[in-house]
């Protein structure tokens, strides 16, 4: 206790930081591989954990109706396992980087106890140079001291995070999450090809009448749905058509509005030049009555 107790504020931060991602480092591989063990013990029994062997059959039956045989069934598991079991994919990224993680720690302990010595055996140093002899006797035991509690910090940094890495790889190599889920994913593999799939293909006709009333039955689908695509498309049709008859009608109207206006301004012209062949008419005779007047007026003047 002594020991902890001389240790920085630093140093006990980095090792209580150690030694809880231990722990949770711990718990969740124990959790994954029971997970995984549990669901590898789930073939004969009704209990399905979050829905994944119901989601993995609906998946393997469509897919097998659709190709037959020819399914890929480990393409499958793994789309399966990524979007049901994405969690459990996430702690066993954890789990691989845990090691190098704590290896990483335990050297940012060590360099951060050095900094604490150099920084105190700098400060003792600085106390040599000067002329009060008594006092830097004084201070020597206690500038000792603390670099000596920053090494402390460094090599039981140091100390835990190797020591939480080799209890982590001993705990992975007995507890090993991946050869669980390869384990769960070659025991589904084998439960869809050698017990889903032959009640599937019993379903499927194998003789060549079957086969031909399978291929007149998709016929007849294709039919119906053609048939109710060409009644969509007619019917749109029929609409597109009304739509442009009402078009077209009123742009007749438009078009009849329009020549009963030429007519009229056809009117109004017509009018409008018999005025001004009467006016150029009245004003060359207003013309002419001047000129007559005017030459009556110069005659009585002489």
């Amino acid at each position: 206790m002594g020991v902890w107790k001389t240790l920085p504020t630093a140093g006990l931060v980095v090792i209580v930081v150690i030694a809880a991602l231990f722990v949770l480092a711990v718990a969740l591989l124990v959790f994954v591989c029971r997970y995984y063990h549990q669901l590898s013990g789930e073939k004969h029994s009704h209990n399905d954990s979050g829905g994944f062997r119901s989601a993995l059959l609906k998946e393997y039956t469509a897919a097998f109706q659709k190709y037959g045989r020819d399914v890929n069934t480990p393409a499958i598991i793994s789309d399966v396992v990524g979007s049901r079991l994405s969690k459990l994919l996430l702690c066993e990224r954890f789990l691989n980087n845990a090691v190098s993680l704590f290896v990483t720690l335990g050297l940012f302990g060590t360099f951060l106890g050095l900094s604490l010595s150099v920084s105190s055996l700098t400060k003792l140093i600085s106390l040599s140079n000067s002329d009060q002899w008594l006092n830097v006797l004084d201070s020597v035991g206690g500038g000792l001291i603390s670099a000596l509690s920053g090494m402390g910090v460094a090599f039981y940094t140091s100390l835990v995070g190797a020591g939480s890495s080799i209890l982590l790889i001993i705990l992975r190599t007995i507890l090993n999450p991946q050869a669980e889920r390869e384990k769960l994913e070659t025991r589904l593999e084998l439960w869809l090809d050698t017990e889903v799939a032959p009640g599937l293909a019993t379903e499927s006709a194998t003789d060549d009448a079957g086969l031909v009333q399978r291929m007149l039955g998709a016929l007849n689908a294709a039919s119906e749905e053609m048939q109710t695509s060409m009644r969509g498309a007619s019917d749109a049709l029929m609409r597109t058509a009304a739509q442009n008859r009402s078009a077209m009608e009123q742009f007749n109207a438009t078009v009849g509005k329009f020549n009963d206006g030429v007519h009229d301004f056809s009117e109004v012209d017509y009018n409008l030049r018999g005025s001004v062949e009467r006016m150029d008419l009245a004003v060359r005779d207003l013309a002419n009555a001047l000129r007559e007047v005017n030459r009556r007026m110069e005659g009585e003047h002489r």
